[in-house]
């Protein structure tokens, strides 16, 4: 099977059993907007034989079961439903944004990386937290264990990853990478830049909702210090109502 384009998506043979699915348009927004809404879509009506979906910034890697389909059928099952979708314009919302505002601490311990960060974007640190502070973020997707990955990070160039990634990140973590940030729920690895820690729990589990945050979103850091961030410590919940 070759490459397959169809009104709303571009279908890829990724391996011997996945398949990827990215949104051809000049727009980013709407090739971020547009995948995470396939997505929902394609999750609400999997078809048999799919395994997983694994979201990416701007596409999806859908993993099969050579066994029990083939990479034809998943193909037409995407294509099937990209055909639903609307074209060239900006997709509607599906629900009401929420608004966060999450307390940072920023310093050599939190923010291991943020030293040499500030070195590469040719600022100094304490610009470099003025510059996270003042940028709006947008989650674009909810990535491992339900991590929030946002885009919105104002500084003069994008953010390199680690050449040599982390092998223990708290959870609370601060990382950003590119022009986007995302938070660390549990404790793990990363190649992103490591810039400060929330007091505030991410991901919990034992909730009936886990998360209190979804797809669009929006989010500011908000610098404090230790002991603020001691009074502020809980699960995440939003602001307000509405942006």
């Amino acid at each position: 099977m070759t490459a397959a384009q169809c009104p709303a998506v571009t279908v890829e043979v990724f391996g011997d059993s996945a398949v990827t699915v990215t949104v051809p348009h000049p727009d980013p927004v709407i090739r971020r907007t547009a995948i995470t809404s396939f997505r929902e879509r394609f999750l609400a009506d999997r078809p048999p034989g799919v395994l997983d979906v694994v979201s990416g910034l701007e596409s999806l890697l859908v993993e099969y079961d050579p066994l029990a389909t083939t990479p034809e059928h998943v193909e037409y099952a995407i294509r099937l439903l990209a055909g639903r979708m609307p074209a060239g314009r900006r997709p509607a919302r599906t629900r009401t944004a929420r608004r966060f505002a999450i307390p940072v601490v920023f310093d050599e311990e939190t923010g291991p990386d943020l030293l040499s960060v500030a070195e590469e974007v040719g600022l100094a640190p304490a610009e470099v937290i003025d510059a996270i502070a003042g940028s709006t973020f947008t989650i674009s997707l909810l990535g491992a264990a339900m991590a929030p990955m946002m885009d919105g990070l104002q500084v003069p160039r994008p953010v390199r990853r680690r050449a040599e990634p982390r092998t223990d990140v708290a959870p609370g973590a601060v990382m950003i990478a590119g022009t986007n940030a995302i938070i660390q729920p549990f404790p793990g690895p990363t190649g992103w830049r490591v810039i400060g820690r929330t007091p505030h729990t991410i991901v919990d589990i034992s909730r009936p909702d886990p998360v209190s945050f979804a797809t669009g979103d929006v989010v500011r850091f908000v610098p404090v210090t230790r002991d603020e961030a001691a009074l502020d410590a809980g699960f995440l919940m939003p602001v307000e109502v509405t942006v």
